[in-house]
């Protein structure tokens, strides 16, 4: 056993047949596959919980979560050129710390990835139940909640899950080709939105700008300050991340990665910004708080019942986007540490469509259970713990190797590393302290439960010994 034993990354023509990933995907398809990720329940969502955690300065937080996770995706840019391999912010860390790093980050995304898919699906049912409820074929309360919220089972969270895994197992590329089309259906009905909420624009609806303060604050469990809403809408912002998980996959990679991660962060800074002025300006904040469907309550509350079923319709045809581009980097984080032995190698095995059947029906299972069960606010918080871990993580690999291997080729350099780095660690950092405490607790337990897992198997196992 090696703690601290390091990952050779080895060309696709040394591996086992069974365990190659197709080359099938291209920037546009990345840049689809980031925006498809990262605007989602974030802004559609989380906007409300946001709002009732900071009031009109969750406009702040959003600007705040955005240049943090700005950096992040610099630093992502960087490594994902510099090694071009499955396995993101995991694969990262075995080149370049070593494996019980790996692994730990390896499992906060394992934990990211599965809850936030969950945390999709449960956002995408709100707008689904929401929808047919507004066309008069609304399903009963018991089967669109789990038991915390009073319902038996979250019956459509459960149902898109299998829906996007199917899907996944049909092929990457289709996968793909056809998110690139539904991502466009979004990106339209948020212009829809802005365009339609803007004309009732009210300043008033921005006093007083920052009720609760700036720091998080508050008793545990109900935190509210601008930290306290970047912390949890932080989620909106993530997803860059699942394109570096496509690194085997992508034709050119020491090209289209950089354009992809950065490229669909860019477009998605613009979008939220504008989305959130819109949704403050239009409606008071308090009168949408916490909504499972806040952007379809600000147009119904307007009288704009058009728009806002155009909204909630094509919520529910296109946010399956998220759940399909963080299901497809939940199942490759899955495939590459089953490849390395540090979970059990029968799962990294791929169909003869080159997709990895076994870990997409496994983690179909997994994260099907958590949508079912679990209340979107507490999935998004401990979603984001995992991905703060894997954020710094990235982060310091990138700093390590400017010190290390200085003049190495990088077909992608982050400017001003060092200022770059230390934002992404340290804001990181902060936006974790300001998470809720629960959800801190809940962590440390996944985590000592992720190294009691890694050492009575994955040390032993592992592609090091």
């Amino acid at each position: 056993m090696n703690l601290m034993a390091k990952k050779r990354v080895v060309s696709a023509e040394e591996m086992a047949p069974e365990h190659r990933l197709k080359q099938t995907l291209s920037w546009p398809h990345l840049i689809a596959l980031g925006v498809g990720a990262i605007v989602g329940t974030g802004i559609l969502t989380l906007t409300g919980v946001g709002a009732a955690k900071a009031g009109p300065a969750v406009i702040l937080s959003f600007a705040i979560a955005g240049i943090i996770c700005a950096a992040a995706a610099l630093a992502y840019a960087e490594m994902a050129t510099m090694i071009p391999a499955s396995g993101s912010a995991y694969t990262y860390s075995y080149v370049v710390i070593g494996e019980l790093i790996a692994w730990i980050v390896g499992w906060s995304l394992i934990l990211e990835y599965s809850l936030v898919v969950s945390a999709v699906a449960v956002g995408w049912s709100g707008y689904a139940a929401g929808f047919m409820e507004s066309i008069g074929a609304g399903l009963p309360p018991a089967l669109i909640a789990g038991p915390q919220l009073g319902g038996i089972v979250n019956l459509p969270a459960v149902f898109i899950i299998a829906v996007v895994a199917g899907l996944l197992i049909v092929g990457t590329k289709e996968s793909a080709t056809l998110n690139a089309i539904l991502v466009l259906v979004k990106i339209v009905a948020l212009i829809v939105f802005v365009a339609v909420a803007m004309p009732y624009f009210n300043a008033a609806n921005f006093e007083p700008f920052m009720p609760y303060g700036f720091s998080k604050s508050g008793a545990p469990g109900a935190e509210v300050g601008v930290m306290a809403a970047a912390a949890i809408i932080f989620f909106a912002f993530y997803g860059f991340d699942a394109i570096a998980t496509a690194a085997e996959e992508t034709k050119n990679p020491g090209r289209d990665l950089s354009i992809g991660i950065v490229g669909s962060m860019l477009a998605c800074v613009v979008i939220y910004m504008a989305v959130a002025a819109a949704a403050i300006g239009a409606l008071a904040y308090t009168r949408f708080a916490n909504s499972p469907e806040p952007l379809a309550l600000i147009l119904r509350e307007l009288d704009q019942d058009w728009a806002a079923r155009f909204l909630g319709a094509s919520a529910v045809i296109a946010l399956p986007t998220v759940i399909l581009a963080f299901f497809y980097g939940q199942s490759r984080i899955f495939f590459v540490m089953a490849r390395d032995r540090l979970l059990p190698p029968s799962l990294a095995k791929v169909s003869g469509r080159g997709s990895p059947v076994r870990i997409t029906l496994f983690t179909a299972v997994i994260v099907a259970i958590l949508a079912g069960l679990i209340p979107l606010d507490e999935l998004a918080a401990l979603a984001n713990a995992g991905t703060l871990t894997a954020f710094i993580a990235v982060a310091v690999c990138m700093l390590i190797m400017r010190r290390r291997e200085p003049n190495a080729p990088r077909k992608f350099k982050t400017p001003l590393p060092w200022v770059v780095g230390l934002v992404a660690i340290l804001g990181c950092a902060y936006l974790f302290y300001s998470l809720p405490q629960t959800t801190q607790i809940y962590f440390l337990i996944a985590h000592v439960v992720g190294l009691a897992i890694y050492f009575l198997y994955g040390s032993r196992r592992s592609i090091a010994d």
